[in-house]
Parts: structure tokens; C-alpha cells; sequence
């Protein structure tokens, strides 16, 4: 394994900046809190989709194999028919969940600000301002 090297996220050619979009969207949010809320028991594929509303089945397959190639989950087939896929976050999906929850929080308590001033934007636009 060779040294960790920190990222610059200014740099334009930085694997940050793609990190930063894959975990940045609100589907890797909610399935990364509902595999905190677990830990370290594993989560169904069929109960994170309905513990997450208006998840497509598309976008989870698609977050969950981005959490599972950087790392950060696990996944284990049942070989049933049909298979039972289950995840569960490792140690450094687990350490995801603070910084996370943190933005969660914060997006929680500013929300009605957000629309607020979003509402202020939109009437100045329609007004021709």
C-alpha cells in the first residue's frame, strides 16, 4: 500500500473533486445513515430501498457500488433464489457518518432560510431585476 497522499481539492486534476461528487449527493447521505443506524449488523437491499423514499432501484444499485468501490461498504450475496444482497458500512464508511450527519443537520436547521432567500431570488427574476 503505498503512503496517503492528501488531496488538493483546488488542483483540477485532484481525485478529491471526484470523491467530493460521489459522496456529496443525497442518496449516499441517507443509505450511509441508514448503514450507521445499523452498525454493525447489515442492511437488505430491498429495506435500505424502502427506508429510503423516492430511491429508484437504479440509483441505489448505483450508490451502493460506489460506496462498495471506494471502500466505505461492504456487500455479501445470499446465494438464494432470488439472492439476498446485504451491506454494511466498514470503519471508513463509518467514519463518513459524522461529517455527513453534520451537513444533514445543517441543511435541516437552514432549510426554511434557503427558501426564504430562494423565494426573494425568484420574485427579483420575475420581476425583471
Amino acid at each position: 500500500m503505498t503512503s496517503p497522499v492528501r488531496g488538493d481539492l483546488f488542483d483540477p486534476e485532484c481525485p478529491t473533486r471526484r470523491l467530493l461528487d460521489r459522496i456529496g449527493t443525497k442518496w449516499t447521505s441517507m443509505v450511509v445513515k441508514v448503514l450507521a443506524e445499523a452498525a454493525p449488523h447489515e442492511v437488505r437491499f430491498a429495506e435500505l430501498r424502502r427506508r429510503i423514499p423516492g430511491v429508484s432501484q437504479k440509483m441505489l444499485s448505483v450508490t451502493l457500488h460506489s460506496l462498495v468501490r471506494d471502500g466505505l461498504a461492504v456487500r455479501r450475496v445470499e446465494p438464494t433464489v432470488p439472492p439476498r444482497v446485504h451491506y454494511r458500512l466498514t470503519e471508513l464508511g463509518l467514519s463518513l457518518e459524522v461529517p455527513l450527519a453534520a451537513l444533514r443537520i445543517w441543511a435541516e436547521e437552514h432549510m426554511a432560510r434557503i427558501d426564504h432567500a430562494n423565494a426573494i431570488s425568484d420574485a427579483g427574476s420575475a420581476a425583471g431585476g
